[in-house]
Formats: C-alpha cells, structure tokens, sequence
C-alpha cells in the first residue's frame, strides 16, 4: 500500500469541481458547491446518520442508491436543507441540475448538504452555478471540490493510496469534512470515497460497513451526532482487476486500503475539530474484547472534563479512570495502567489503579505536543481499541456561540 496524492480523482475515471455559486451568501469567492463525476457507471455504498431527525438529501440519496450504482455525487456547504422548507423538493432539484450539466439522469447522483439547518436552501443559486460547475470538471479538481464542502474546517481533508489487488493497481482517494457537531454512529459528518477498484455492489456494502466502525465510528469532537452524516464509495472498475465478488483475499486487500484512508481522514477531522488545539488519540489494550475497549476509548475521548485537562496539559488522570468507570463497560479498576504519550516522551501516572508520583514539568512537556496519546492498559485479555477526539478549548464555544448568525 502506498500513499499517492490527488484525492478524489487519483482513481481513474474520475473528475471533480467545486466553486462558488453563492449558497454561502456572505462569502463572494468562498466555494459553496462540488461535484465528483466518473466516467463509468459506479458499483455505489453508503452509511448514513443514526440521528432520528434526517437532513432531505440523506432520504434522496438512500432513494438513488437502491440498486447499488450512482456515476457521481452534488454536494453544497453553506446550508443543511435539513428541518427546512422545500427540503425533499429542492435536494431533488440539485441532481436534475446535475444531470442536465452532465447528460446523466438525476437518479445517477448522490446529493449531500452541509451548513445550517432550518434555512431554505437558496437553489436558484445553485441552479445558476451548475452549469459552471460542470464545466469546471477536471481530473485535477479534487483540491477545488474539497474546498468546497468545507463549514467550520480550518483545512481540506483528502487522501489517496495505492495498493495491489489480483496483479492490478488499485486506487482509493477521498474527500471529507467535519469539525464540529461530530459523534458519529456510521461515519462523519460527509466523506464521499472513490476507487477504479472491480467490486459487486453488495461486496463494497460488505466492506464499508467492516471499515466504518472501525474509523468514522471512533472519532468525537463535541457528542453531537450530525442529522447530515453521510459515507459514501464509488466504485468504477476502471483499474482492470478482476471484480471482487466474495470475502477472499483481493476482498481483505481493498478494505485494508478502504480502511487506511478512512482512518487517515477520521484522524484529521478529530485534529481539526472545532477550536481544538490538540489531536487526542485513546488507545485502550489488553481488554476482555474489542466491544468494551471502544466503549472506554469512546468514554474518555468524550470526556469534557478529560479534553480540558488535555487543553490545559494538565496530567489529570484521575478524570481517565472517572470516564471509564461512567462507559458502562466491564473492567477491573484495580488491574488499570494509564501512561501519557507524545512525541516529546511518555510518563507513567498510574499502576493498577493507583497513582504515581511522576514529575509535573515533564507532564507538562508531553501534554504540550500537537498529538496526545492516552494509553491505558486493562491488563485483562488480548483485544484492543484506539479512538481520536481533541480538547476542548475556548474558541469551541466561540465558533459555536454564533454559529448561525
């Protein structure tokens, strides 16, 4: 496997664009509209939100990929069209402006939304854009596109490997967003995965769901799940390789590389979380199963009082244990070993539940780096799991104080 650049067009066959078309009314130049075409007919897979309440696109897309395919995906920042007026009739509306940009048929075309919820959706605006958007397609528009999903980003999150599938190189590239509003039961806020892989739809399916929980599942900025949440993979077949029709090793390949860029991508969204000013990485081993290490993880990531302690490289490790004890998970506080790591060094604070002296300023020095490791050891069985957030600083609440207006 290796890393390439190029995002979502580093597959073959596919192109992408993104501009700006004035969803984002207040910003004159900041892009507000993407879309990502393939030249081939897609094998096509998503995960949608667990949130009850859902945004007007996730129910028109879940509608267009009933049959496994879709040729591409329209996506605005700016404004959710969720919980608003004309929600289901204007998501509509989107893919039959893309299809009449592009000569395919609306039903060809995943449809996301990001931004506010409850405010019409302006598309007038996006209608006008589509045709320049169209235009603008390219195999080199993946940079454009992934501006232009972005909300309370600070920075574009792509991504893209290569790896050998049945003597054949096989490209994964993806795009996504999200810094706040992100715990997630399926995957992220929005990421939209390409790949010239050969893969039957219903094997694709089989895949995403093994990768999701296993990335997207495991990040948390703030608790909040999404109504927009949405993951989807497009599959063209354009590398060549012989389809992957069944659980065998060309099928343990692909999700491998599926599970490395979803990872990667889960990782930069966890570090660009709203105000954060740490990446928080949990790593949770030697539990009685995997189920119950993600549950502690998840438990101490989430934490408010942890992320603090984090954002003021404070090594209160007490607030660890206290989070593991509240996950509802099965384990035995006094087998419990908790060390901080970072690339300035680790320091031990606590052994078989008990604290240890440990020296203060070298705490300080370890919490004071970019990334932030919470290993805990439950010294009772051989399965593991890691969870990426960050801390919670003041400009979270800043950002999230006039979010709307």
């Amino acid at each position: 496997m290796q890393q390439v650049t190029g995002g979502v067009t580093a597959p073959a066959g596919f192109q992408a664009a993104g501009i700006h078309c004035g969803v984002k009314a207040g910003a004159q130049t900041e892009k507000d509209l993407a879309m990502i075409l393939s030249a081939q007919e897609c094998s096509a897979a998503a995960t949608y939100t667990m949130n009850r309440v859902k945004a007007a696109p996730i129910y028109v897309t879940m509608e267009h990929l009933e049959n496994g395919s879709a040729w591409g995906v329209i996506v605005n920042s700016g404004n959710a069209n969720a919980c608003a007026p004309m929600g289901q009739e204007n998501a509509k509306a989107m893919c039959e402006y893309a299809a009449e940009a592009t000569g395919r048929d609306a039903s060809d075309f995943v449809v996301a939304s990001t931004g506010v919820i409850g405010q019409t959706l302006n598309i007038a605006a996006i209608k006008k854009g589509m045709p320049a958007l169209a235009q603008a397609l390219s195999p080199d528009g993946a940079d454009a596109a992934a501006s232009a999903i972005m909300t309370t980003d600070t920075v574009k999150k792509e991504c893209a490997v290569t790896c050998d599938i049945g003597g054949k190189t096989v490209t994964i590239g993806a795009m996504a967003k999200g810094s706040g509003m992100i715990h997630p039961n399926m995957g992220t806020m929005l990421c939209f995965v390409t790949t010239d892989c050969a893969i039957m739809p219903d094997v694709l399916t089989e895949a995403l769901h093994e990768v999701v929980p296993r990335t997207f599942n495991r990040v948390t900025v703030d608790g909040d799940t999404s109504t927009n949440d949405m993951c989807v993979v497009l599959a063209n077949g354009m590398a060549g390789n012989e389809q992957i029709e069944w659980k065998d090793d060309k099928y343990s390949a692909f999700t491998a590389a599926l599970c490395a860029v979803c990872e990667a991508l889960a990782r930069a969204i966890a570090a660009d979380g709203e105000g954060a000013s740490h990446l928080l990485t949990c790593c949770v081993h030697h539990a009685r199963s995997e189920e119950s290490a993600e549950r502690l993880a998840m438990s101490v990531i989430g934490s408010p009082l942890v992320k603090s302690a984090m954002f003021g490289a404070d090594a209160n490790w007490g607030r660890v244990l206290c989070a593991m004890g509240y996950s509802k998970a099965p384990f035995r506080p006094e087998f419990v070993d908790v060390k901080f790591c970072s690339a300035a060094g680790e320091i031990p604070v606590c052994t078989m539940g008990t604290g240890l002296e440990f020296d203060e300023d070298a705490a300080k020095r370890i919490l004071s780096e970019r990334e932030i490791i919470i290993d805990i050891n439950l010294n009772e069985g051989g399965q593991a799991a890691v969870c990426w957030g960050c801390d919670l600083t003041y400009d979270y609440v800043k950002i999230n104080g006039d979010y709307r207006t």
